[in-house]
């Protein structure tokens, strides 16, 4: 895993697959996102304070596979749309995507990952919540990904954490391996209308400065 300082008090954790983003207010940390099985000592060695919650921005495998050991050690609240909760809570089966022509060649060369534990979800969160971290965290639900993706947008420092309804890998564009496409675009149009600085995604490079610019030239060559 490579830590990378964002900016103050905001790190990315980068790993074999994907990343996770640690914020820290004071002594108090927010984890959005927890990896694979296989992160949980790795994501511990970057901590710098009390881990005070966990933010999942959908059920994935490589976003919540160590969520459940994470909690379990830290007594860390785990927050989640309530629409995914119930597959992180290992109470129902995920849809699986629908594969675009493009993408079924790149998800054959993916090796499978092992499946996320199941993992409690101490808080069920929708479209507007605010979470207390960074000045005000507000929840945006992102469907199209999964049926409950969602993003954060702080909008006092102008950050963006998209999960998997943005990606930045070579180009910003919306996040692959969709179960609704068209839901998924209009997610992507609706981040691209926030007031944003800082966008931090799933999977790729984050952007420092000038992510509107960014998100919006992403929409704009993204339609229905």
């Amino acid at each position: 895993m490579d830590v990378i300082e964002i900016a103050p008090g905001l790190r990315m954790l980068r790993f074999l697959v994907g990343s996770a983003y640690l914020w820290r207010d004071g002594r108090e940390l927010t984890l959005i996102d927890a990896g694979t099985v296989d992160c949980a000592a790795e994501i511990e060695e970057a901590l710098d304070g009390e881990l005070r919650r966990i933010v999942l921005t959908h059920w994935h495998e490589d976003h919540t596979g160590s969520a459940a050991e994470l909690a379990a050690r830290h007594g860390a609240e785990v927050v989640a749309h309530v629409l995914d909760a119930p597959v992180i809570r290992g109470e129902v089966a995920g849809a699986p995507p629908v594969l675009e022509e493009f993408e079924v060649a790149i998800r054959a060369g993916i090796p499978p990952l092992p499946a996320a534990p199941p993992c409690r979800v101490d808080r069920e969160v929708g479209d507007g919540d605010v979470l207390e971290f960074g000045g005000g965290a507000v929840v945006v639900a992102a469907p199209g990904h999964t049926d409950g993706s969602i993003a954060l947008h702080l909008p006092g420092p102008k950050v963006l954490f998209t999960g998997d309804a943005v990606a930045n890998v070579g180009r910003t564009m919306m996040g692959v391996f969709n179960t609704d496409r068209g839901r998924a675009v209009k997610s992507l149009h609706r981040l691209a209308e926030l007031e944003v600085e800082t966008a931090l995604f799933g999977h790729g490079d984050p952007i420092i400065h000038g992510a509107a610019a960014a998100l919006r030239q992403a929409a704009a060559s993204t339609m229905l």
